[in-house]
């Protein structure tokens, strides 16, 4: 890759990208060991050079639902994967909403990690389980009938999800700290599963919430929806972005104008940068027209960027595409490009845990990469080394 400035130790910087192998090489061995030129030398056009885009919350797009399509999942992940990656997505976290037993029984098998490639799209990273261990009062869009408490530890995961499925197949849970049972669990399944924790659709005092930080959690989905909203005397969970005594979480934002009001993100944005990760909490909607779509069980109205559930006027999802979200952030924030690549590369890694080849553009790190104009347009895509294109990638919508 070469014409180009680089996304590069927090910089843009005049440099070139060598890959071999679907990796990021040092080109040092090429020249000087092996004595030997690039196969292939791609002109970048003056353009910006950039991991690519993680997505650490999508419920489904195209027409899918990771939660409601249980019979196709294996098709939901596969036409939503590669979808994903023409947006330049290059890899992302299939998420359930709250759901009975049976459906992770059913669903958490079809969605764990995948390699990303041409032929299978974007890399699943494992799942987000978005509930139901959250509060009925800021369930949002969730199922009141799905919803459960954990007085019983480990053994209520257990036997909502199965620990083994937690082990092998996700990558995060979304839970509310107040929750019964809750607080006192998080460092046991962390310690049982090795999953990350984030507190959200949570109406948590800071206290709780700092209590949660303490035990492990180090995530809040979807930041200022579903949760307790900022008081002086109480912020909640936002007022963990505030914190001066423990490491801060990261949090999920959606940058599309509805979720978060621009003052909102902005006000986020100067607590916390390093802590933004921008998602899209898509739904099955995303790319389609307007109409009645499925989140999990519920109905939900889509209209011109509105998604709500039927016959109410409570926020259920997104279609937005995180491309979009990134423009949106940096417009919002007046952010740099910087700060607004790295809110959808570099932190969603960081918060995964696996900045040793995801959201970077490091040696040795996974040839994901994208190649924007200087308006943070999309231009090219490559995954494991090779362009995505739409002569090379094709995938359908579940209409």
């Amino acid at each position: 890759f070469y014409n180009c400035v680089v996304l590069k130790d927090h910089k843009l910087v005049d440099d070139y990208v060598y890959v071999q192998d679907g990796k990021i090489i040092d080109p040092a061995k090429m020249f000087f060991d092996e004595r030997r030129a690039p196969d292939v030398r791609i002109d970048c056009g003056g353009g910006i050079v950039a991991p690519g885009y993680i997505d650490v919350q999508i419920n489904g797009a195209f027409g899918y639902d990771f939660s409601n399509d249980t019979d196709i999942i294996d098709e939901a992940v596969d036409n939503v994967s590669k979808g994903l990656l023409m947006q330049g997505c290059t890899a992302y976290c299939p998420t359930t909403v709250s759901s009975r037993p049976e459906v992770y029984k059913q669903v958490l098998d079809h969605l764990g990690p995948r390699a990303g490639s041409v032929e299978r799209g974007a890399e699943v990273l494992g799942a987000h389980v978005e509930g139901p261990f959250i509060s009925p009062q800021k369930k949002g869009a969730h199922e009141l009938a799905t919803l459960r408490t954990a007085e019983g530890g480990l053994e209520a995961f257990d036997e909502c999800y199965g620990l083994d499925r937690l082990r092998r197949n996700v990558a995060y849970v979304t839970m509310a700290p107040e929750v019964s049972g809750v607080l006192e669990s998080i460092p046991k399944l962390i310690a049982a599963t090795g999953i990350r924790i984030a507190a959200g659709h949570s109406n948590a005092t800071t206290a709780e919430a700092t209590q949660a930080l303490a035990g492990g959690a180090s995530m809040i989905t979807h930041l200022f929806n579903a949760m307790h909203p900022f008081h002086q005397r109480d912020p909640g969970v936002i007022g963990l972005l505030g914190a001066s005594d423990t490491t801060r979480p990261f949090y999920g934002i959606i940058c599309d104008g509805v979720h978060v009001h621009p003052h909102s993100v902005m006000i986020a944005y100067r607590a916390h940068p390093d802590g933004a990760c921008l998602v899209t909490d898509a739904m099955a909607a995303q790319s389609l027209p307007n109409g009645v779509y499925k989140l999990g069980e519920m109905d939900v109205d889509v209209h011109d960027g509105n998604v709500y559930i039927q016959g109410t006027n409570t926020i259920a999802g997104a279609v937005i595409t995180l491309a979009e979200c990134v423009r949106n952030f940096a417009r919002f924030t007046g952010a740099s490009k910087v700060e607004a690549l790295e809110s959808a590369t570099l932190h969603p890694a960081q918060m995964l845990g696996i900045t040793h080849r995801k959201g970077v553009l490091a040696h040795g790190a996974d040839a994901d990469i994208i190649v924007l104009d200087h308006e943070l347009n999309v231009q090219r895509i490559f995954v494991a080394g090779r362009e995505a294109t739409r002569e090379n990638v094709s995938y359908k919508n579940k209409l």
